[in-house]
């Protein structure tokens, strides 16, 4: 191969790379913007007011009022307790209490109370929870349902179960509950620990990944100039007829 065509191939090839680079790292940074967009959107339906339970209850799209605060009467289905295990919590696992809240003039939805301790020796055993009769306030925010996680022995039943799928939940309950839940908030007077991890997009990930690829565009081309074009002026053949 002659000097030239090898310059051309390690030309195009820099190019290439640092056009590559150069796209990932622009692609990095559309992925932040897209990021720092729905965190703006999640921040805006939290400063809105809280709702109550009419509004709840007439939500066309219960979705849309993801992220939302919420202001809740209602009084709390007896015997309707949910406890999802292998839960994490401030380093701890323990499990994830939930439990139906029939709101006042009808309607209903999945309320989650909070997390409790498992217990080591008898994963059966259960910590006493005070769930009081009659109406009650219930503020929190509006939420997905708890994520599911991997149970291999299909959908559970029972007070404690891998996941609640609110489908199965609604047959065993009679209840027309939503495709959303609240995430219940303030004093903890039952004993549950609320210590919901605030929501993080992830937007400084992506913008760290778009400087490492724009830096390592800037390296290719430093890299190309210096081997391709310093390197071979500094050592370029001496014109011996100068020096006649």
């Amino acid at each position: 191969m002659n000097a030239r065509l090898k310059f051309a191939l390690v030309t195009v090839l820099a190019v290439a790379a640092m056009a590559a680079t150069v796209a990932l790292g622009v692609w990095q940074l559309s992925r932040a913007t897209e990021k720092q967009e729905r965190q703006a959107a999640v921040e805006r339906q939290s400063a809105k007011s809280p709702l109550d339970s009419a509004a709840l209850r007439q939500a066309a799209d219960p979705l849309a009022l993801l992220h939302q605060r919420a202001r809740l009467r209602g009084s709390w289905v007896q015997g309707a307790t949910v406890y999802l295990e292998n839960r994490p919590m401030d380093g701890r696992v323990g499990f994830l209490v939930l439990t139906p809240l029939l709101l006042e003039g009808g309607g209903a939805v999945v309320v989650q109370r909070g997390w409790t301790p498992r217990n080591f020796v008898d994963r059966t055993r259960l910590a006493h929870l005070d769930t009081p009769n009659g109406v009650v306030e219930v503020e929190g925010r509006m939420a997905l349902p708890p994520s599911d996680l991997y149970a291999p022995g299909g959908v559970g039943a029972g007070a404690i179960r891998q996941n609640l799928d609110l489908t199965q939940f609604r047959r065993e309950t009679g209840l027309p509950l939503p495709a959303i839940t609240l995430q219940q908030t303030g004093a903890s007077g039952d004993g549950l620990l609320r210590d919901w991890p605030a929501l993080n997009l992830g937007v400084e990930k992506n913008i760290g990944y778009a400087l490492q690829w724009f830096a390592l565009a800037g390296l290719i081309a430093v890299l190309y100039v210096w081997f391709q074009i310093v390197r071979r002026f500094i050592h370029r053949p001496k014109d011996p007829s100068r020096h006649v």
